[in-house]
């Protein structure tokens, strides 16, 4: 018996009577039914947040943090429900899924307590200047299948703490835990507030291009995140734009192979290499570099790849069959290309389930696809380096610039190395770290504007300025 999933709009589960298949990437089977919403269905949708938006705003801001807080509880009082359901749809294993889950709700608890004090600009006895934010309005947020309720929560969270209201819509891909987590919210949030409605990437465009939708945030790939900027131009939106990267790490000389190796291996691997901050150039010093990339390969020889739902897979399948298709394409242009692979390369099109297996290549060339392009797979180039400036630059030659990171045993030098990446975040000697209250931000074609910490909340937001003359003479 396959499970339907319904809508939350105004309040209400509801569904339209016409259904999306979804599917378990590691089975290849139709777990859930999901409404196939068009534009009726999102005018309601917007219809509501319109009206819920009047009051909402008005609302004050602690009333707002404690059904933010609501919403945080419920979803580690479900948690157990809700990371099976993802690890059907989405594929990652348990252990991960329950990461995401248990990383949602500490986000969704630690953004409820960010603040929108006002600011004093001016007070002195011939009058005052005092800037408020106050809420853009009616929120579109779109959000992609590699973390659907970390990027589910971070959008819905900031909208609703800001005063603003939201229409979500999952990937046709992975719908059904935000759909599970709609029905929570429904319980907490007042109708109207949070609308979450699914459909085919046909309603993405309609979301844009929607009248009276004030915002328009997005987590996806920067080609759709250019649609999403020209559609949202018509009408001058305020956008949010999450978008690809293609990050590089760099390992200096004088860190130990045999304490990297596993830790390199899961910057990239994790979520079977689907994030965006994965690391998907990895650059080592030639000193280093046989021991370093011999000592990754052995490792990922230990490492099982099968259904998230079994006992002991530490990689799962790719999430759906498009990105599948692209990332063996990929692997095929290495191999045609001639390229060396430390470890993997060969794919069986014949099994169930998008599974790729662990791919690892010898010092590929900078101008292959493998490493001039974001993969999004368990496909991982090792590269050879000479000097810290080459490193660099090598780093730095991407239109991405979303994350990095340097590997060292002098901190300092890390932090120096750090400071001259092109790239929004670089971490030193850790990877995928994330908080509630740092910003969030790509440089070039990797994001626009920003999320997490106060920077993304303002996002939500605009300035307004109230200036009083305390000497003028009206009466």
């Amino acid at each position: 018996m396959v499970t339907q999933y319904k809508n939350l709009i105004n309040g209400e589960m509801v569904d339209t009577g016409e259904w999306l298949d979804v599917v378990n990437p590691a089975t290849e089977e139709v777990i859930a039914q999901v409404p196939a919403c068009g534009a009726a269905e999102l005018d309601k949708a917007v219809a509501a947040a319109r009206a819920a938006f009047k009051t909402w705003k008005k609302t004050p801001i602690e009333e707002r943090r404690n059904a933010i807080r609501a919403i945080g509880k419920a979803i580690s009082d479900n948690s157990d429900e809700l990371f099976r359901l993802l690890t059907s749809e989405q594929g990652k294993p348990h252990a991960q899924a329950q990461g995401e889950i248990g990383g949602a709700a500490y986000m969704v608890m630690n953004q409820a307590e960010l603040d929108l004090d006002d600011e004093i600009n001016e007070d002195n006895e011939k009058g005052s200047v005092r800037t408020r934010r106050v809420p853009v309005g009616v929120v579109g947020g779109i959000v992609p299948w590699n973390f659907p309720v970390s990027m589910a929560v971070q959008k819905i969270v900031p909208a609703m703490l800001s005063g603003c209201t939201i229409i979500l819509k999952p990937s046709p891909f992975t719908p059904i835990t935000t759909l599970r987590l709609a029905e929570l919210i429904k319980d907490v949030a007042p109708p109207g507030v949070v609308n979450i409605i699914t459909g085919e990437d046909s309603l993405g465009p309609l979301i844009t291009e929607h009248p009276d939708i004030d915002k328009i945030t997005f987590t996806g790939s920067t080609a759709t995140g250019k649609k999403i900027m020209e559609g949202a131009s018509a009408d001058l939106k305020r956008i949010t734009l999450e978008l690809g990267g293609n990050d590089a790490s760099i390992v200096m000389p004088d860190a130990d192979p045999k304490k990297v190796a596993e830790q390199l291996f899961w910057s990239s691997f994790t979520n079977a290499g689907q994030i965006c901050i994965a690391a998907k150039r990895i650059y080592i010093h030639e000193d280093i570099y046989d021991e370093l990339s011999q000592a990754i390969a052995e490792y990922a020889k230990n490492v099982k790849v099968g259904d998230g739902a079994q006992q002991g897979t530490g990689v799962g399948p790719i999430q759906n069959k498009k990105q599948y298709d692209r990332v063996i394409e990929l692997i095929e242009d290495a191999k045609d290309s001639g390229y060396k692979f430390l470890l993997g390369g060969d794919v069986d099109p014949s099994g169930t389930g998008y599974f790729v297996p662990l791919t690892i290549l010898d010092n590929p060339p900078e101008d292959a696809r493998i490493v001039a392009e974001e993969q999004f797979g368990p496909v991982m180039p090792l590269m050879k380096f000479s000097t810290e400036e080459e490193a660099i630059e090598r780093a730095n030659n991407s239109e991405y610039g979303l994350a990095g990171a340097v590997w060292t045993a002098d901190q300092d030098k890390g932090v120096e190395i750090a400071e001259q990446l092109e790239t929004g975040t670089v971490w030193v000697n850790q990877f995928l770290k994330l908080t509630a209250h740092t910003p969030f931000a790509g440089h070039k074609q990797s994001g626009f504007g920003a999320e997490y910490g106060k920077e993304g909340l303002l996002e939500f937001t605009y300035p307004q300025v109230i200036m009083v003359n305390k000497a003028a003479e009206v009466a």
